[in-house]
């Protein structure tokens, strides 16, 4: 049974969602939002990562970054470019872009489920990232952004989904990467939280720091309350549930700053120990078991060459466990890729330019270019209650912030 929750959303008016709009806290740098700012003073990105309207100079503290979200917040209700629906209400969210179109559901999920396991999860969280977005929820009383959930989609939720797209929508615009945007308030909540009830689980794809930031605040508030009795807003997350179906993953791809004190020569010599390693025009892996990796202004095929003696699980014959277990911890002394500081990650959306620009410039020693993981892997891996390495997934498109906030 998963349990889904009308609720009501802060929401811009129609003529300013577009500028409001903003890409998820996390996706982009510093450098990147000054300018996105600057350009677009509407942005949410003055609400979500408010740290960038401060000089570098200024270096503030928490409390300062928190207290300028929210003053920029009650700026933009105070101007009318936000407003507080009246009911509680769910919504569905169209995103669509060359060809691909994903239309899920927008309610609030309950953190009893998250702590309980239905609503599963695959990756770690890092302390810091959590702790700061925990104290941005307390201090603007605001889940700012939605999680990003799957299920495996139903005859039912598909027709109440259909149905419910015949309406007039709410927003209808396209972002300026080229995907369309579209929102629907729906009319029968009864029906979708029936629909979900006979969902068994939900599966976070993307927003694993988001809901455990959620949950730890709910911790906070909760404290605060005296009179906690289970129903307040903070016992709930707002996200984004879409059928898997409709998902595309794209890869997620690694560089490292150095080859462990090894030559070019040793480093190929040591891979050549569990791949066939070949010259390749290849840029991106055709299929699973293959890596692609850029070296030296030379791209390689890496194809794997060990044979296991009993069948592997559902994480280790992941290709990003292949990498790491293969290649990053043995040979490259990259124990734990979450913390490492010699090891970035780049999402597939940047493509391989991306990861060439990072080597040739010096900055990089080597890049890989990864098979995306596929959604069965992360359902077979969350069914596990497994974890795996980090950012194996990159969903794309992503779903905005700043269109549908959870006021808590």
């Amino acid at each position: 049974m998963s349990v889904i929750k009308p609720f009501r959303a802060l929401r811009p008016v129609e003529e300013k969602a577009k500028q409001v709009s903003c890409v998820p806290y996390d996706v982009v740098h510093e450098h990147e939002v000054r300018e996105f700012i600057a350009e677009n003073p509407l942005s949410f990105l003055r609400v979500t990562r408010p740290e960038a309207e401060f000089s570098p100079q200024q270096n503030p503290d928490n409390p300062e970054v928190f207290a300028r979200a929210q003053k920029n917040l009650r700026e933009f209700i105070d101007q009318n470019i936000f407003s507080t629906e009246d009911d509680p209400a769910i919504y569905l969210y169209r995103l669509a872009s060359d060809g691909h179109s994903q239309t899920g559901v927008v309610a609030c999920c309950s953190l009893d489920e998250y702590e309980s396991g239905l609503i599963k999860k695959h990756e770690k969280t890092r302390p810091d990232k959590v702790e700061d977005r925990t104290a941005h929820m307390v201090s603007l009383r605001a889940q700012s952004g939605l999680i990003f959930l799957a299920f495996r989609g139903t005859d039912q939720t598909k027709k109440l989904i259909g149905d419910a797209v015949e309406n007039a929508p709410l927003y209808d615009f396209y972002c300026t990467n080229g995907v369309r945007q579209t929102i629907w308030k729906v009319d029968r909540n009864e029906d979708f939280i029936s629909a979900f009830e006979q969902i068994p689980a939900l599966y976070i794809a993307d927003g694993h720091h988001r809901v455990e930031s959620a949950n730890l605040a709910r911790k906070i508030l909760r404290d605060q309350n005296p009179h906690h009795n289970g129903t307040e807003d903070y016992n709930f997350i707002v996200a984004g549930i879409f059928p898997a179906d409709d998902l595309k993953i794209l890869a997620y791809n690694r560089v490292v700053k150095d080859l462990n004190g090894l030559s070019e020569a040793e480093f190929l010599e040591k891979l050549g120990e569990s791949f066939h390693v070949s010259e390749t025009e290849e840029k991106e892996p055709a299929q699973h078991g293959d890596i692609c990796m850029y070296l030296g202004k030379r791209w390689y095929k890496l194809r794997f060459a060990v044979d296991f003696i009993r069948e592997p699980d559902p994480i280790e014959r992941l290709d990003v466990s292949i990498l790491q277990d293969y290649i990053l911890k043995p040979i490259l002394g990259i124990e734990d890729a979450r913390t490492n500081k010699r090891i970035n990650f780049i999402g597939g959306i940047r493509g391989t330019s991306e990861l060439e620009k990072a080597v040739d410039s010096g900055g990089q020693a080597v890049a890989f270019s990864m098979f995306p993981t596929t959604m069965d892997d992360l359902f077979a891996v969350s069914d596990m209650d497994a974890i795996m390495p980090p950012k194996s997934t990159w969903f794309e498109p992503k779903l905005k912030d700043g269109l549908l906030v959870h006021l808590i």
